[in-house]
């Protein structure tokens, strides 16, 4: 069973090294997964959604008038402070994820994290700190989308279906959490998924605008 709670430190551990690496205006860069934000409001998000659910305050979660609000709240904060918040609160995290199927506050610090990555090309995010995320929900989510996909040589969904599409597990990843476009989900390999096919796939709804794919 994977220790969502380590994967969790695990990720806030790198995330913390990134931002002592950030130049000061690279924190104002857009981040196109989230169209709204700039890396900075993306930290902010890890230290405001985290900290909602720990005190029960998830009223609209998780629509944008909820994260809105904790963005905001955190918008004028350095980014040490923002950081030092979500340090402060990752054993509780941790703790309250420990026994969950569906652990969402560590599928988001995976997927935001993989966001900022893109956003300030530095690669695709190191597999470890996301390839649990996939291997736990990934079939699970193909199968609620009622699709069939072929990734890194296992057929996730029914084995029988000759319309299925071939992809590279952190294209699926992303694909799945809606941080890829309807266009880019096309380009998989042949015969591929229908339009309504890959809309279902994306947990978030489909996207029109393409994404940055590291090489």
């Amino acid at each position: 069973m994977t220790d969502w709670g380590q994967l969790y430190r695990d990720n806030v551990t790198a995330l913390t090294k990134l931002a002592t690496d950030l130049a000061e205006e690279q924190l104002s860069t857009h981040v196109p997964a989230t169209p709204a934000w700039t890396v900075a409001d993306v930290y902010a998000h890890l230290a405001g959604g985290p900290a909602d659910a720990l005190s029960g305050r998830m009223d609209g979660a998780p629509g944008p008038e909820w994260t809105a609000r904790h963005v905001g709240e955190r918008a004028r904060l350095p980014l040490t402070v923002l950081v030092e918040e979500i340090r402060a609160q990752q054993d509780a995290v941790a703790d309250s994820v420990a026994d969950s199927p569906s652990p969402a506050l560590v599928w988001d610090v995976t997927v935001h994290h993989a966001d900022l990555h893109e956003a300030l090309a530095l690669g695709r995010l190191p597999e470890q700190l996301w390839r649990p995320v996939l291997d736990s929900a990934g079939p699970r989510l193909v199968g609620r989308a009622g699709v069939t996909v072929r990734c890194d040589g296992s057929v996730w969904g029914d084995p029988d279906v000759e319309a299925a599409a071939e992809v590279a597990p952190y294209e699926l990843y992303r694909a799945i959490f809606s941080r890829r476009s309807r266009r880019q989900m096309q380009a998989w390999g042949q015969p591929g998924l229908d339009v309504g096919q890959l809309d279902a796939l994306c947990v978030f709804g489909p996207r029109e605008d393409d994404q940055p794919q590291p090489a």
